[in-house]
């Protein structure tokens, strides 16, 4: 087998460069997704229903994508079409999302932002899908935990910039107040220019790297004639997938379960626990100003809390490979995860906002540990022939809890916490420890 050679830092930097924009949309989205849709008419309790459009979307686009860069090949390269592609339909979704109400009449405008939520989520995963692979393809088995390490590094560094960017337009002067059915200024503007970013990020990623042609990928990874041939039905792939990876699938579940609750009710959370805003708060027909422009802040500082834990996360990746090293892989991911769960968990304990940083410093260590440690354990167990569909099928091990979490996210709130979001974040940070936990029960193997 011919050895791939290593890559240079910078080789890596622009491997993953598009990462960092596609973040920008992601962080933009999770922060925003519920204020917004609250502010076009939903009932914060029956968030989580709405939400599920995002990993259903992800459940259908990414194997699909997965097995379909697997076998492309052109001028522009083998996953850079569907990279591109994603990020130019992510760039439009995200400038129609928030103006919802300029296209469709009061009352539609909800149907209008769920629809592009859903087509927003479907474009980051046919981008975000084909870069996992990317990175896997490009570095040689020796530089998987750096090239997982700086993708979990630019990934943050735009979650920073993405969940701050309401924030900043309203400290530039941008209103951020609003009407009752519409979105405020300050984040139609930050779709704005979120989008723009992230298609810029992505095109320096397809136009400073080259990926190796067909022949040279096939040597690089000793796939044969024979190989190429044969073919798997998804059942087959599914039954059949290595045993790291379903061993995984139960830490994924752990993971990704909790983060969609944070995603969907942390604006709920916040916004009650900190800000005053009733439980039965409803943006459409409120019609005291001092309930809604607490409602606005508490989004405001909700995007904070995320920049914050985007920050620590992007720290804590440059130093992982170094803790890897010294320790190993398995017990860097538990103890992340167990960061996360104590940090979940301390968001009842205070009632300053200030104070709730102290709490994304542990949920940031845990999202720098569920973006990069399960890929970089995983690699080396897929083989490379099937390393694309594989890393898709993964991918149902993320939207799977997602979807999990959001049909039941609404009744547990409803039905056992009254509607008091911040008992949905306790329960996050539970299960998230059980996640590490089962982390200890994973083998890792090589192929």
């Amino acid at each position: 087998m011919k050895k791939q050679p290593r890559l240079s830092f910078w080789q890596i930097w622009n491997l993953s460069f598009g990462f960092l924009g596609v973040q920008f949309g992601f962080a933009l989205q999770n922060a925003n997704a519920s204020r917004i849709l609250t502010s076009l008419g939903a009932d914060p309790h029956e968030l989580s229903f709405f939400w599920l459009v995002a990993p259903i979307m992800g459940l259908v686009v990414q194997p699909v994508v997965g097995a379909a860069s697997d076998k492309t090949w052109n001028r522009f390269g083998r996953r850079s079409p569907y990279i591109l592609f994603g990020a130019i339909v992510s760039m439009l979704a995200m400038f129609l999302m928030p103006n919802a109400p300029m296209f469709v009449k009061a009352g539609s405008a909800l149907v209008f932002g769920v629809v592009m939520l859903a087509l927003m989520d479907g474009s980051f995963n046919v981008t975000f899908q084909p870069f996992r692979a990317l990175v896997a393809d490009m570095t040689p088995e020796e530089q998987r935990n750096v090239g997982y390490s700086v993708q979990s590094f630019l990934i943050n560094v735009g979650a920073v910039i993405g969940s701050a960017l309401p924030f900043i337009m309203t400290a530039a002067g941008i209103s951020n107040e609003s009407s009752a059915g519409n979105v405020a200024p300050s984040v139609i503007w930050s779709f704005y220019i979120g989008g723009s970013l992230l298609l810029i990020s992505v095109l320096v990623t397809v136009l400073k790297t080259k990926e190796y042609p067909p022949e040279e990928f096939e040597a690089y990874n000793n796939i044969t004639e024979e190989d190429k041939e044969q073919k798997e039905s998804f059942w087959n792939l599914l039954k059949n997938m290595p045993a790291t990876m379903k061993q995984l699938s139960i830490v994924q579940l752990f993971s990704w379960f909790p983060l969609f609750l944070l995603w969907v009710y942390s604006t709920t959370a916040i916004s009650q626990h900190y800000f005053g805003v009733p439980i039965d708060f409803n943006a459409e027909t409120e019609t005291n100003k001092q309930v809604l422009d607490a409602f606005n802040e508490a989004g405001n500082w909700v995007g904070i809390c995320f920049a914050v834990y985007s920050l620590v996360a992007a720290l804590f990746s440059v130093i992982m490979p170094k803790l890897i090293s010294l320790t190993s892989r398995k017990t860097v991911y538990a103890g992340a995860l167990v960061m996360g769960g104590l940090g979940f968990i301390s968001t009842m304990m205070f009632n300053d906002q200030y104070m709730l940083l102290i709490s994304m410093i542990g949920v940031g260590i845990a999202w720098a540990g569920i973006l990069a440690m399960p890929y970089t354990i995983l690699s080396g167990a897929l083989p490379a022939k099937r390393m694309g569909i594989y890393m898709g099928l993964f991918n149902l091990t993320v939207v799977v809890p997602q979807i999990l979490s959001g049909v039941f996210g609404g009744p547990i709130l409803r039905t056992f916490f009254n509607g008091d979001g911040i008992y949905i974040l306790v329960l996050a940070g539970v299960i998230m420890i059980l996640g590490a936990i089962s982390v200890f029960f994973v083998k890792e193997s090589d192929k």
